[in-house]
């Protein structure tokens, strides 16, 4: 059976499937914490192009989400890779490195030949993709250290995304996320208005209209943070976010073990 022509003013894609970690997940995009059913930017990106294809008049956008917290870039290669590729997507997202990113003996450029032929793969099944880069942590004291590896690892991912004919979402050069209220209490996930201007950047990179012409113009600055208030909330942070992470490590668990995709199969996006 032939293809359905598309509208010009509808996304051309009709199956997107996301791939990764926490990020993808959509980590702190709920009000009712971690452990409720959580949104992100890759459920609000797949929300607003099927939208317009809905008002193009042909039919919505069938979803899957198989991004689970905490994962290596590893596994999601190996899991979540064939998996997406069994549902025969036009479009998929693959961000992944991050957690491997903080760990100090990271190969960075063995994650990047990895990744590269996880794109070469997709590719070759006749899938757009969309790559991320990292986020500039040069705000944040003590994830500041992985700069430099997150640097590198741009580098790679523009340089295959060139090579192979994908799309990049940069997160590096987003300003509005350089400020803290775009981040949660943990400083490694973003808040509900930071998964929102991400997905603006997403509709971006893909080559779309944002929706939003200053998705990412920065927010009104805030007064300096008392020396003894910004003292205390670094170490409420370390008590309540760092030392369960290095715990969690330590003893070879994950925050995602156990845990299964949120929407493991295509689906219509409401």
């Amino acid at each position: 059976m032939g293809r359905v022509s598309t509208p010009p003013d509808a996304p051309r894609w009709s199956r997107y499937v996301a791939i990764g970690d926490s990020f993808t997940e959509g980590l702190w995009d709920s009000p009712d914490g971690v452990d409720a059913p959580q949104r992100g930017w890759a459920d609000v990106l797949a929300a607003h192009l099927s939208r317009r294809r809905v008002d193009a008049g042909v039919e919505s956008l069938g979803y899957a989400n198989l991004a689970i917290r905490g994962r290596l870039l590893r596994p999601i290669l190996v899991e979540q890779v064939p998996a997406a590729l069994a549902l025969e997507p036009d479009l998929v997202s693959l961000v992944g490195g991050g957690n491997d990113i903080l760990r100090p003996a990271a190969d960075v450029d063995r994650l990047a030949r990895d990744l590269e032929k996880a794109v070469v793969r997709l590719r070759a099944a006749g899938a757009d993709v969309l790559l991320a880069t990292g986020v500039d942590v040069v705000e944040s004291p003590l994830v500041r250290a992985t700069r430099g590896r997150v640097g590198v690892y741009n580098a790679h991912i523009w340089s295959i995304a060139r090579r192979h004919g994908a799309h990049v979402l940069d997160l590096w050069g987003m300003r509005s996320l350089r400020d803290w209220r775009m981040w949660a209490d943990d400083r490694i996930h973003l808040t509900s208005d930071g998964h929102a201007r991400v997905a603006q950047a997403a509709l971006v990179a893909l080559g779309l209209a944002p929706d939003e012409t200053r998705w990412d113009d920065p927010l009104t600055p805030l007064p300096p943070t008392p020396r003894l208030e910004q003292m205390r909330g670094d170490a409420r942070w370390l008590r309540e976010h760092v030392y369960p992470w290095a715990t969690r490590r330590l003893r070879g668990r994950s925050s995602g073990d156990l845990r299964v995709p949120k929407r493991p199969g295509l689906a219509p996006v409401e």
